[in-house]
């Protein structure tokens, strides 16, 4: 879904009852968060925050996206996840209160809704029955993690390639004549920072998969020819799906 401009951005109150973390309260528990919410910029690679940071807030995206990484002590730098327009992040030293695990990178220019610490801890202390949303959301993520871990450790780079594919198509598909596009810029340095892999060994799976009939590939962009063969190679349904 395209991202609204700034003249489109939602108001406060819009962007929180839209939103899974906050729809589901009480209509003046939404008019209190958003009386106390700020908007913040951010321009292409500006953090949000820093790994070590303390907490001092939630966040959520009103446009644009954030890309969120981890860098080794030799300079690697992996990119966990994408949080997109409608996406909260930063929940977990908001409740922790333990510094900030990864960094929070802008990826292009976007805007974000900003709830202070103190405000989440208020509203939670007066009725902390509304912790169960907020639980709700940090299992969803927690699972999402584990099977990120998962896939690092036991699935071959084709089989995880083919299935963050999948899952982009999924997030940003459009219709194309010869399939499914993945309607994001996405160079292979980005990618393979997402599978925890050089840009080089991504290449070269990319091109056995385009040889192989699945995808067509473009200059930074990725259409999914075959889907349903796609699913059987994350599957591991077959040895064959992709010629080398």
């Amino acid at each position: 879904m395209p991202a609204p401009s700034l003249g489109q951005s939602p108001s406060l109150r819009e962007s929180l009852q839209t939103n899974a973390w906050f729809a589901e309260l009480p209509a003046v528990v939404i008019d209190e968060l958003a009386d106390k919410a700020q908007r913040r910029r951010l321009s292409d690679g500006e953090h949000l925050y820093r790994r070590g940071d303390m907490p001092t807030g939630l966040f959520g995206i009103i446009r644009g996206r954030i890309r969120v990484c981890s860098t080794s002590a030799e300079g690697k730098e992996l990119t966990a996840t994408f949080f997109e327009t409608g996406d909260w992040l930063g929940e977990i030293s908001i409740f922790d209160g333990l510094p900030r695990l990864s960094d929070a990178v802008a990826s292009g220019d976007c805007e974000v809704l900003v709830l202070s610490r103190q405000a989440i801890e208020g509203l939670l202390e007066r009725q902390p029955e509304l912790y169960a949303p907020f639980v709700r959301i940090l299992c969803r993520k927690l699972r999402m993690a584990m099977e990120g871990v998962s896939d690092l450790m036991l699935l071959p780079l084709a089989q995880r390639l083919a299935k963050r594919l999948l899952a982009l198509a999924d997030d940003y598909g459009q219709a194309h004549p010869e399939g499914l596009l993945i309607d994001l810029h996405l160079p292979q340095d980005e990618l393979g920072r997402l599978l925890g892999a050089s840009r080089q060994s991504v290449s070269k799976e990319l091109k056995a998969l385009e040889r192989s009939g699945l995808v067509k590939l473009a200059y930074g962009q990725i259409v999914i020819t075959d889907h349903g063969r796609m699913a059987r190679l994350v599957a591991g349904e077959s040895n064959n799906t992709v010629g080398r």
